[in-house]
C-alpha cells in the first residue's frame, strides 16, 4: 500500500493519481476477498464495485435503519468497510453507521473511503462513478 506521504504527493501527477487509485482499488478487492463486508449507499454503488471486480459481500444502506444494518453486519462479519459517497449525506451515514458498528464491537474501516475521497473529490462525487473514473484514468495515463 502507498504511504501517506506518497498519497499526499499523488495529487500533483496524473500518472501517480492512477497508481494511487489502482492501489486503493486493489486494497479494497483484497480486503473483500478476505471476507470483509463493504457497506455502500445503494444499488448503483454495488454495481460499480462489482464492475471493478469486487466479489465479496456488499451491504446496501439505503432505506435501512442504521442500527439494524450495523447489528446485521456485526453479526455476520468481523471486518466492515464503510464506502459511502463523499458528500454530506455520505459523511453523515459513515459517522452514524460507524458509531453503531463500534457499539456492536466492530471497528469499521473508513481509511479506503477517506483516501479515495482525498484522491478523487475534485473529479467525482460518488462511489457509482468510480468505475468510469478508473477507466478514464487508465485511458489517459495507463501503459
Amino acid at each position: 500500500m502507498i504511504s501517506a506521504r506518497e498519497f499526499k504527493e499523488s495529487r500533483f501527477k496524473g500518472t501517480y493519481d492512477l497508481e494511487a487509485l489502482e492501489e486503493l482499488i486493489a486494497s479494497l478487492l483484497e480486503a473483500s476477498s478476505q471476507g470483509a463486508a463493504v457497506i455502500v449507499e445503494g444499488r448503483r454503488d454495488l454495481l460499480a464495485l462489482r464492475s471493478l471486480g469486487l466479489s465479496g459481500p456488499i451491504i446496501m444502506a439505503s432505506h435501512r435503519c442504521a442500527l439494524d444494518l450495523a447489528e446485521e453486519a456485526a453479526r455476520n462479519y468481523s471486518e466492515v468497510i464503510l464506502l459511502m459517497d463523499w458528500d454530506c449525506k455520505g459523511d453523515e451515514m459513515c459517522q452514524t453507521i460507524g458509531r453503531h458498528l463500534r457499539s456492536a464491537g466492530i471497528r469499521p474501516d473508513g481509511l479506503i473511503r477517506s483516501r479515495l475521497k482525498k484522491l478523487v473529490k475534485k473529479e467525482i462525487k460518488d462511489v457509482e462513478s468510480l468505475g468510469r473514473y478508473a477507466e478514464k484514468m487508465r485511458e489517459l495515463y495507463g501503459p
